[in-house]
């Protein structure tokens, strides 16, 4: 009898232990299985909105100067890179074939000129011949017979025509010249504008044929240290904000691999309205000036462009990283999971695609829901879901346009990895 109380007090005394030791050990579990939170707080500050793309450097202005007559090239007195002053000599073709040209030109335009005062004097005599014989007919018509009258005057008729031919063979023989003169003149490559030699593409010695296409000799970019293009190509939805960009003055700021540590502005010359597509998607030009006074920006670079296309000041900026945060629901307050339940996630992902089959008003209002998120803040054990409005976004941040929260306000964006045993 005295064994069996026993056990049943040593039962009663470990059932009693198990009890008193169960609710602090529920509490040791509970409080390990609790996730850590990451935490990030609203603050206020500036964001700008901007709008990336690439583009290529071009000079202004690319000026191909070719030759218009064939023949070696002589002299070469540029190279590249050298800057070079408008009508400045740059190369001289062979000229022996159109001294010579000149030289027969000249000679045929006196010979012409010889021919128009020997037309003169025969005309002049025919004249008098005629004159005379008139004189005579008019003392005496037997002196002079119609049939010599007629002769004399028709010879004068010819004359004059003869004359009209000589005086018409100099305007020709001066239009050779001037043509033979002009390509003598063309043997001299100058340069029409003043500017940089950006590519130089003869060497001496070597032999233009100009008869089936003008050849290229230099590109001459002027004006290169005051002012650069970057030709960019920019999406058909982001081409409004850059048409308000450019209304409102604002800067564009770009980088090139050459010099990684700086940092280029522009402006936003020109929208060009002829667009590109290329596999379904429309891009317009957009041309961005930019000074180059130390020549760091070099034809052919590769520029990385972010266009400023809005800015907000001193507002209350929303973490992105809370806006993509989607609790798991057992973690959320009972008065929340209505939003979790039932989310069609996949549709969600995939609402690009819905869109093709929606409605321009329904697409309308899809988009302006998209402004409407929910951010999660910790309250007890649970979280805690606040409806916000968004706007202006830049990398790091949105504007908070409604919604109740402050600045300093801490927003959970994701769960910290749990520590091991003996961590």
């Amino acid at each position: 009898m005295k064994a069996r109380l026993k056990i049943v007090l040593g039962l009663l005394l470990v059932g009693g232990a198990c009890a008193a030791a169960y609710q602090p050990v529920a509490e040791y579990w509970k409080q390990r299985n609790q996730p850590t939170w990451k935490q990030v707080e609203t603050n206020k500050g500036t964001i700008i909105a901007v709008v990336n793309s690439t583009g290529t450097v071009k000079p202004v202005l690319s000026v191909q100067i070719g030759s218009f007559v064939s023949g070696p090239i002589k002299d070469l007195f540029v190279d590249f890179n050298q800057e070079v002053e408008k009508d400045e000599l740059l190369a001289t073709i062979d000229a022996r074939i159109y001294e010579a040209t000149v030289a027969r030109d000249r000679a045929f335009l006196a010979t012409s000129r010889a021919e128009v005062d020997r037309a003169q004097s025969l005309l002049q005599q025919a004249i008098n011949n005629e004159e005379r014989a008139l004189s005579l007919q008019e003392e005496n018509e037997d002196f002079i017979s119609d049939q010599e009258l007629d002769q004399l005057k028709f010879n004068r008729l010819s004359l004059e025509a003869s004359l009209k031919v000589a005086q018409a063979s100099i305007d020709q023989a001066q239009a050779n010249l001037d043509n033979s003169l002009a390509n003598l003149g063309y043997t001299e490559i100058r340069s029409p504008v003043a500017g940089m030699i950006i590519d130089r593409k003869i060497d001496p010695g070597q032999t233009l044929a100009a008869q089936f296409q003008t050849p290229e000799l230099f590109v001459v970019a002027p004006n290169m240290r005051e002012e650069m293009h970057i030709y960019a190509s920019v999406d058909e939805a982001d081409i409004g904000l850059i048409r308000s960009a450019q209304e409102d003055g604002r800067p564009v700021h770009f980088t090139v691999d050459a010099y990684r540590d700086d940092l280029f502005k522009g402006a936003i010359a020109e929208i060009r309205f002829s667009s590109t597509e290329l596999q379904n998607v429309v891009t317009y030009p957009v041309i961005v000036a930019a000074s180059n006074p130390d020549l760091k920006l070099l034809p052919g670079m590769t520029a990385s462009i972010s266009f400023r296309v809005d800015e907000r000041e001193n507002t209350i900026r929303v973490p992105n990283a809370a806006l993509r945060f989607y609790p798991d629901i057992k973690y959320v307050r009972e008065q929340d999971k209505k939003l979790l339940e039932g989310k069609d996630w996949d549709r969600e992902a995939n609402a690009e695609e819905d869109e093709a089959a929606m409605s321009a008003t329904e697409k309308a209002e899809v988009r302006k829901k998209r402004n409407r998120r929910h951010v999660w803040v910790v309250e007890g054990d649970f979280l805690r879901a606040i409806e916000v409005e968004t706007g202006l976004s830049d990398s790091k941040y949105s504007e908070l346009v409604s919604g109740d929260l402050k600045e300093g306000q801490k927003l959970v964006t994701g769960v910290e990895p749990k520590k091991g045993f003996g961590s």
